[in-house]
């Protein structure tokens, strides 16, 4: 049996994003998510899953003796010379099995990054050199953090960049980087009240989640700041509209909104994905704001699954899957 070490190392070589740890009546299932899919790793015993628990909460600062109650933690990983950091999660069910969660944050310089259609990144190279406000939206797991970061990181070095998020995703030695932490009073508010002492050029958002926030991110683009942010909705259009409900006037969008891209991590034949983005420009709101009724994915969206199956690239069954994003 390999040392609890040489197993996070087996892990990690195949690049998942989360290990589960869940309990089951005589075993425990040992999980890993990959490219979007949660594969099976392998079964252990009763015995071996709860010391390999207590081994990485013990790594983790947890309290190992708690098996009931919900636990945060995180440390650090070095594999193949990188440090990569682990947050873990733990909780026991209603007969007291303790199941654990780990999420991988790897150094972006180890994240693979390819778009479908390549000259959407161009794109967003150009609408990043114009500054105002860029979001992003799309499902958990679609990649908008990596692109955020990979458009930033592009900056350094003559330019500050200032991470706000909940949790830090992927570490970058380059960026100032803050996380939430209301229990402390570091909301995304008092954050970025902060942030614009520091005086930063970019700021990231990891998340526009109500008008506090949202107010405040349109407040730094007006000052000159590029900001590059998410917020939840189901399409590129839905993002102005989600913007509106959390109060942000027509006027001011017309004003700071440079671009919204709604990303999914498309599948490929080849095993790999690629990230498809529904892109929209400044040029497209005036008529957008006054169309309420606007809604769904693009006419280039479809073209561009379409021209992806035409090349090999996707299967028929993935275009179809991913026709309404």
């Amino acid at each position: 049996m390999p040392s609890f070490e040489e197993e996070l190392t087996r892990m990690i070589r195949k690049q998942p994003s989360d290990l589960y740890i869940l309990p089951h009546d005589r075993y425990y299932q040992l999980s890993l998510a990959i490219k979007g899919t949660l594969l099976p790793f392998k079964q252990v015993t009763r015995d071996y899953g709860q010391r390999f628990i207590s081994y990485l909460k013990y790594c983790a600062n947890m309290a190992v003796s708690e098996h009931r109650r919900p636990q945060l933690g995180a440390f650090r990983f070095t594999y193949a010379r990188q440090k990569i950091n682990l947050r873990l999660s733990s909780v026991g069910d209603y007969q007291g099995r303790e199941s654990l969660v780990i999420r991988f944050i790897y150094p972006l310089n180890d994240i693979r990054f390819n778009f479908l259609v390549p000259h959407q990144w161009e794109i967003l190279q150009k609408y990043r050199q114009q500054r105002g406000l860029i979001l992003f939206a799309g499902p958990m797991g679609a990649g908008k953090t990596t692109t955020m970061y990979q458009l930033a990181r592009q900056l350094l070095p003559k330019q500050i960049v200032l991470t706000i998020e909940d949790p830090v995703e992927i570490d970058h030695p380059g960026f100032i980087q803050l996380q939430v932490n209301e229990l402390a009073g570091m909301d995304y508010e008092s954050l970025l009240k902060l942030g614009l002492r520091h005086r930063p050029d970019v700021f990231i958002i990891g998340e526009i989640r109500d008008s506090q926030t949202a107010a405040m991110s349109v407040q730094a683009a007006l000052s000159g700041h590029l900001v590059l942010g998410t917020i939840h909705a189901r399409n590129a259009y839905g993002v102005v509209s989600r913007l509106q409900q959390l109060g942000i006037d027509s006027y001011y969008l017309q004003q700071v909104l440079t671009a919204v891209s709604y990303q999914r991590l498309i599948p490929l034949v080849n095993g790999e994905q690629a990230i498809l983005c529904d892109l929209l420009n400044r040029h497209q709101f005036s008529d957008l704001l006054n169309d309420t009724k606007k809604g769904g994915m693009s006419d280039e969206w479809a073209k561009a699954l379409q021209q992806a199956v035409e090349n090999g690239e996707i299967t028929e069954n993935t275009a179809r899957q991913y026709q309404q994003g």
